[in-house]
């Protein structure tokens, strides 16, 4: 007989509830020192949370309220990206930020929406957009590095390898995932399986597979060594679309947020019949973005309800 599997601890339960925007929250990304996190409302702000003790220790007014993403800088945790209807990526210093935020930096180049962005250090960052490329900036100059133009179709999610930031994954429209290298600006791998838009893409924590998450209402583990899929998370009874998938720190769990304004949980071990975990009290809105801290102690999920929760 095959050895039990290790039983949770704890059962993960809601801990805060991080109350403050005016419309759908659409985005949110922790910062590296797993207390922080910035998201990103159609309210036309950012705010920056401390999410043990909910308070609100910035808000930044956007001069586009269509805003699609938002990244924290994760070395010195003194930059904020966001983007979105505009088109543009606008670069946030909340350091020296008062009432009257003015973006530091605005890179402008994409021809369509810019859907994603994360740093890759504080000089430079990669975004991805409706117009089917990702595109490799220096922040400083505001000049395009590199252009990645293989995808078909917009460009809804990237990710930076954890082990190596020289190498990022994408997630498209056009149901595939790349890997990307920005040492020869090619695109080294192609994963297909997904048979409707991926939303999401994350690495899995040893950066040498990764997670998707898609319209087709499954996630996916694929793995770059034997360049394929290794797991498929869905079932019958899950018919919605996935927005944003996060692995758990050691990364045998999955989350992910759906348009049925759950939050499902995979044990990435188990086969691919496996009946989900959905987290308890859940939103009352489509979880739009979901992600989990550095430390790997708390999840926090954003939706249209205009609440964030923290997991853990």
């Amino acid at each position: 007989p095959r050895p039990p599997r290790r039983k949770t601890k704890k059962p993960i339960k809601m801990r805060r509830t991080l109350k403050g925007h005016f419309g759908k929250v659409y985005a949110m990304h922790w910062a590296s020192d797993s207390q922080s996190l910035v998201s990103a409302s159609q309210d036309g702000k950012l705010i920056i949370w401390n999410a043990y003790t909910t308070n609100k220790t910035n808000a930044i007014p956007l001069r586009s309220s269509w805003v699609m993403t938002c990244a924290f800088e994760q070395s010195k945790g003194n930059l904020i990206a966001c983007g979105g209807l505009d088109n543009v990526c606008s670069i946030y210093n909340i350091q020296n930020q008062g009432a009257n935020a003015r973006a530091t930096k605005e890179l402008v180049a994409h021809d369509g929406y810019l859907s994603c962005c994360r740093f890759t250090d504080e000089g430079h960052i990669i975004t991805s957009s409706g117009d089917s490329t990702c595109i490799y900036w220096d922040i400083t100059n505001g000049e395009v590095l590199k252009a990645f133009s293989d995808h078909t179709g917009d460009v809804m999610s990237v990710a930076i390898n954890p082990e190596n930031s020289n190498v990022f994954v994408s997630g498209s429209v056009d149901k595939t995932a790349k890997i990307w290298d920005l040492r020869n600006g090619k695109c080294v791998q192609t994963h297909v399986g997904h048979e409707n838009d991926i939303n999401s893409v994350t690495f899995f924590p040893d950066g040498n597979a990764f997670g998707t998450g898609s319209d087709d209402s499954t996630c996916r583990l694929f793995d770059m060594r034997s360049y394929g899929e290794v797991n498929k998370f869905g079932n019958d009874k899950i018919t919605s679309g996935i927005t944003s998938v996060a692995f758990s720190r050691s990364g045998r769990l999955m989350f992910g947020g759906y348009d049925d304004y759950s939050t499902y949980v995979w044990d990435t071990l188990a086969d691919s019949s496996q009946v989900a975990y959905a987290l308890p009290s859940q939103h009352e809105n489509r979880v739009s973005c979901l992600g989990v801290n550095a430390k790997g102690d708390a999840l926090c999920t954003g939706s249209w309800d205009t609440n964030l929760k923290i997991w853990a």
